[in-house]
């Protein structure tokens, strides 16, 4: 069974954009997926369809063989967006602790959960600083940790790391990798990095420009466990290049997705 399984999904907006047209898309159990693609060519929308926080105009989405409507009331996913939307009155732990609230759990059991989840992030020590007291890494890390609290299946993240700086996002790219590996989780990841998508990924899907369709995907057997030298290696570099070769092929700019870029899709 697939942890995500798109057949023919498109979305339509208002005045007759077309984010989408026709995705079809297999995520396997365990696997790190990368959306990359010009801006505006849907990637943040896809996102939000399989999460179910936003209905398509045509197709059907399935998260672990459920229709995505229901995988979210189920909780199978957690989601991770470019800005951290932490509380800032409420301290990291209560802030990692907010979906154990919402399912009920009890204070003895979210305790234990959010000191797990502090030590999965790295952030033991932390606990009662406030969201206005953390570098902007930490914040991400705190929302990560929030999302893994109640043990989703899979882990959805839109540019996380967009908006930091390079040498933190770099860091935070190996941490992302190393709770990865720990939590077994399956992740779809958007991103406008080339190289971000080649070194986190066990798999790169290229979207095309708008409409956004999956022009091509691409396999990263880069070994495990990976991590600053990986960036180093001639077989990092020609898979970048076959992803950017696949992006010119799909019409994408290649400017608008060599670096970060804080970019909003169609609404």
């Amino acid at each position: 069974m697939n942890a995500v399984s798109l057949k023919g999904v498109s979305k339509q907006f208002r005045a007759g954009v077309t984010a989408l047209d026709g995705i079809d898309l297999d995520v396997e159990p365990g696997e790190f997926v990368s959306l990359i693609g010009p801006s505006g060519c849907g990637k943040s929308t896809l996102l939000r369809i399989i999460g179910d926080l936003t209905k398509p105009t045509a197709g059907t989405v399935q998260v672990n063989g459920k229709p995505a409507e229901r995988a979210r009331r189920d909780h199978e996913y957690g989601i991770v967006f470019q800005d951290a939307v932490l509380y800032d009155w409420r301290t990291v732990a209560k802030n990692i602790s907010l979906p154990l609230e919402l399912l009920h759990w009890n204070r003895a059991r979210r305790n234990a959960r959010v000191k797990d989840m502090l030590e999965l992030v790295e952030l033991s020590g932390f606990e009662s600083h406030h969201p206005w007291q953390l570098s902007g890494g930490m914040q991400q890390r705190v929302s990560i940790a929030r999302a893994l609290s109640f043990s989703p299946t899979l882990l959805l993240m839109d540019e996380p790391f967009g908006a930091l700086d390079e040498m933190t996002r770099e860091r935070l790219n190996s941490e992302l990798l190393r709770i990865w590996e720990e939590t077994s989780s399956t992740v779809v990841f958007v991103t406008h990095s080339i190289s971000e998508a080649v070194f986190l990924s066990t798999r790169v899907v290229v979207m095309s420009a708008r409409p956004g369709r999956v022009a091509g995907l691409v396999d990263v057997d880069l070994p495990q466990p990976r991590a600053s030298a990986t960036r180093e290696e001639p077989s990092f570099f020609e898979l970048v290049t076959r992803v950017r070769e696949q992006l010119a092929a799909a019409g994408a700019p290649l400017g608008e997705t060599q670096e970060p870029a804080l970019v909003e899709e169609p609404l």
